[in-house]
């Protein structure tokens, strides 16, 4: 009897055990007859818009049953109330996931007002691009090298203060003393450049990529790019400046390095914390054979539209980094730099 019992026990465990097994496993069609939502932090035409609807496209095509894609534009605050929305509101059950501002982690760091999360609890999913960031001017400006900028003034739009338009300009006459003129109330780089063709403003931040379509203002030199933001060349246009050129000191470094750093997250995206694990697993994946398919690849090089993958442990361990960051450095920023808070 003994005997029979201890059988019925272990067969008991091993399906508990298979069972277990299979929880954490979620169905092949999980999302067979879903809507899967796509929650993007920045205006349409944006270039996180595009590169969000773009991979949109070929990411259901990796689903198990094909689910729909509806992107959702959320662009308020600089992508904040994105980031908001997806940490503390979104639900938890794989329907709904994001991209928002690369900035997000470093001001969250730096505890900026209405940011409220902590960015080591997102389950990141990847990141698509990794995107160099620069500063053009209008062929009637006066500048036309970084140095310049220490001496003659830019009147530049910028997009709020978590915005790339703003936090680059911000960020060079804190630490390097520039003299840029920040102009607010822009929704982003193509509102900007249209500003500068009606002689509001002289010039705009912002990611190299955003200025792709504007190809042909770049070739008649009515539009110049006059420094990048960071220490290494960019391919497409090694030859344009560095502004670490203007650096005196490591300091000055450290800090520009610290504030740029969230260049290389790219156009990050994530699914909320507390998300089940197995979901979180089938969504990479499906990410990665996404922006890996040769059919994406293909169209994103006749699109110029760079899509090169950012494996989720990269992005992670960006996060870790950045929580390293001596308290010092931290601290600084703040106190240079108080609109990015």
């Amino acid at each position: 009897m003994r005997s029979r019992w201890r059988k019925v026990a272990g067969a008991g465990g091993l399906i508990a055990g298979l069972t277990g097994i299979a929880l954490a496993q979620p169905p092949a069609d999980v999302y067979r007859g879903k809507q899967i939502r796509m929650i993007v932090g920045h205006p349409v035409g944006n270039d996180y818009d595009l590169g969000s609807r773009f991979l949109a496209k070929y990411l259901t095509r990796h689903i198990a049953g094909a689910p729909p894609i509806v992107v959702s534009n959320m662009p308020a605050a600089s992508s904040v109330v994105a980031a908001n929305f997806l940490y503390s509101q979104a639900p938890r059950d794989g329907t709904v996931f994001g991209s928002f501002s690369r900035n997000i982690p470093s001001q969250a760091l730096m505890r900026q007002a209405n940011l409220e999360l902590d960015p080591r609890r997102f389950n990141w999913l990847g990141g698509t691009a990794l995107p160099s960031r620069v500063c053009a001017a209008w062929h009637t400006s006066k500048v036309r090298t970084p140095a310049d900028l220490l001496t003659t003034e830019l009147i530049v739009g910028g997009g709020g203060s978590g915005s790339s338009l703003s936090i680059l300009p911000t960020v060079f006459n804190h630490v390097l003393g520039t003299k840029f003129r920040l102009v607010e109330g822009y929704k982003g780089t193509n509102d900007t450049v249209i500003a500068m063709e009606r002689g509001e403003v002289e010039g705009v931040c912002a990611t190299y990529g955003q200025f792709r379509i504007h190809e042909r203002a770049l070739k008649e030199g009515k539009l110049r790019i006059i420094l990048r933001a960071e220490e290494s060349p960019i391919p497409e246009v090694p030859d344009v400046p560095s502004i670490y050129d203007l650096a005196k000191g490591e300091e000055q470094r450290q800090l520009m390095r610290f504030v740029f750093s969230s260049v290389e997250f790219g156009r990050p995206y994530v699914l909320p914390p507390d998300s089940p694990p197995a979901l979180v697993a089938l969504m990479r994946k499906a990410f990665a054979d996404a922006v890996n398919d040769p059919e994406l690849v293909a169209e994103a090089k006749r699109l110029k539209l760079d899509m090169s993958y950012r494996p989720p442990d990269d992005l992670m361990k960006l996060v870790e980094n950045l929580y390293k960051t001596p308290a010092s450095i931290v601290d600084a920023v703040k106190k240079l730099v108080p609109s990015i808070q």
